[in-house]
């Protein structure tokens, strides 16, 4: 296992360290930028429900889009936890917008960018009501296509009806540096990256404007790299030492 990756998995037992999220400035965003940075909202990443709820408020405060992801509802995500996120961005008048949305430079104001993560396709199709009821927007950032059967592409293609943004997030969900460390940037562009997004467009999806880096792990070479194939990058920020090369920019 590489060194990265072994960083990230301490950085995650280490998650209780975290700051409030409404401390964590590099999860806000005022105007278009090419690469944004998210925070997880997992059970795991030691991000409480009251940190949450004043990262909201200060997005409210202060007319700042926040960055928010999380991956499998019900599981790695109590749905009560994110039933009371969303209900608090409802109470705070915060509009739910997508990466297209942000890379289409429509986005002013307070707002919520909030993602789903991986391939969790049964659990986010079972929570469609509840993202209508609380008017939710999100971006689903796809991961291993490949293993979607036939009725989870018809229930993924069912929630980009229903107004979801979808967008790549690799093949095989592998860290980016340690792929372009093994085998080269372009095998990383060519067997990670590429089919990620064409295999969106030939299943009949919007061609992606965003990508999401597994892990949040980038460099500056990746971030060059990816920029000829999408409008925006999401990675993630983390309020200790982070294993990517390159913060997030500010």
């Amino acid at each position: 296992m590489h060194a990265r990756t072994l960083l990230l998995l301490g950085a995650l037992a280490l998650a209780g360290c975290r700051d409030p999220l409404a401390e964590v400035d590099s999860i806000y965003s005022t105007t278009p930028q090419s690469i944004y940075c998210a925070a997880n909202i997992d059970t795991v990443s030691g991000n409480d429900l009251q940190s949450v709820l004043s990262g909201l408020e200060r997005a409210k405060e202060r007319g700042e889009q926040i960055h928010l992801y999380t991956h499998r509802i019900g599981v790695t995500i109590p749905i009560d936890f994110l039933e009371q996120v969303l209900a608090r961005a409802n109470e705070l008048d915060l509009p739910f917008v997508t990466y297209r949305e942000l890379a289409e430079g429509k986005v002013t104001g307070a707002a919520v960018a909030l993602g789903f993560d991986d391939q969790w396709i049964d659990t986010w199709y079972a929570a469609r009501d509840l993202l209508r009821a609380h008017g939710v927007h999100a971006t689903f950032f796809v991961s291993r296509l490949w293993s979607f059967t036939d009725l989870g592409k018809e229930e993924l293609h069912a929630l980009a009806a229903d107004g979801h943004d979808i967008e790549a997030h690799s093949v095989n969900h592998l860290n980016a540096p340690d792929v372009v460390a093994d085998r080269g940037l372009q095998a990383w562009l060519d067997d990670e990256v590429a089919p990620s997004i064409d295999g969106l467009t030939d299943d009949g999806f919007d061609p992606p404007v965003a990508f999401a880096y597994p892990f949040g792990a980038r460099t500056g070479e990746t971030d060059r790299a990816l920029l000829h194939r999408v409008r925006v990058i999401r990675s993630v920020s983390f309020s200790f030492g982070a294993p990517v090369s390159d913060p997030c920019p500010r």
